[in-house]
């Protein structure tokens, strides 16, 4: 059995992560024992997208399966196209959201909530993106430290971003966003209500980061201070800006 520990880079916010053979390594908290009883749940109902708890090593650290494959963020965004690949993307939010329906917490669940929901629907993960999805044979959704309360339209709207995405950086943006919503959403399935309460929850979602990253700053709260030093405020306001201006865009793609 390999006992080499692999460092493995690219998360802004989780340092000394490693992988160890076919297992992950990382720092555990007080969330990790309900992280983990979420995740065997998703294995027990048959949910293949997220890695599955090994329990905790001898330095304490959480053990996860690895997970093969790239990373689409920020290097490999073409892994996301043409539309039915972002459609696969919708999908497979769609069912791990229907999954995570049918677990119910430990009553001694604790978790990590960085920005709380607008409502408690059910547990969700709080950071599905492309920088958070390896592909390969299968799709998983990793890093699940903030999984918690929230709702579903709240961790779809923070999806639609990243994976659209909904952007200001023109590097990024695209000039089918509204044909490219549409197709992560129809594969999600929302009927018209849904549709018209997800189009202002956009920017409602957007804007959240801004604001969790200023206040953090301001109380000196690292590693946020230390992004809203280096931009990542700005860029989340102007998205939201951007997100906000387009609404009538994003309404007709959804409706129309």
């Amino acid at each position: 059995m390999t006992t080499e520990e692999i460092p493995l880079t690219g998360g802004n916010v989780t340092a000394g992560v490693v992988r160890v053979g076919d297992t992950v390594r990382r720092r555990a908290g007080p969330w990790t024992p309900a992280v983990h009883a979420l995740l065997e749940h998703l294995w027990s109902v048959g949910f293949r997208g997220a890695p599955r708890p090994l329990g905790i090593d001898g330095e304490g650290r959480e053990v996860l399966t690895y997970a093969a494959g790239e990373v689409p963020w920020p290097g490999h965004f073409d892994l996301l196209e043409p539309h039915d690949r972002l459609a696969r993307a919708g999908r497979l939010v769609r069912e791990l959201h229907d999954a995570l329906s049918t677990f119910t917490p430990p009553d001694d669940a604790r978790w990590n909530v960085l920005i709380p929901a607008d409502r408690d629907e059910l547990i969700i993960h709080h950071d599905l993106a492309p920088w958070n999805l390896v592909i390969g044979e299968r799709w998983v959704f990793i890093d699940w430290d903030n999984a918690g309360p929230g709702s579903r339209l709240w961790d779809l709207a923070y999806a639609i971003h990243g994976f659209v995405p909904m952007s200001a950086h023109p590097d990024w943006q695209h000039a089918d966003a509204g044909p490219r919503l549409r197709a992560f959403v129809d594969a999600y399935g929302l009927d018209e209500q849904q549709r018209r309460d997800l189009a202002p929850m956009l920017t409602v979602r957007t804007r959240a980061m801004h604001d969790f990253l200023r206040k953090q700053s301001a109380l000196g709260v690292e590693p946020w201070a230390t992004h809203w030093r280096t931009g990542h405020g700005d860029a989340w306001r102007a998205d939201a800006e951007y997100t906000e201006r387009h609404t009538g865009r994003w309404v007709q793609a959804l409706l129309d």
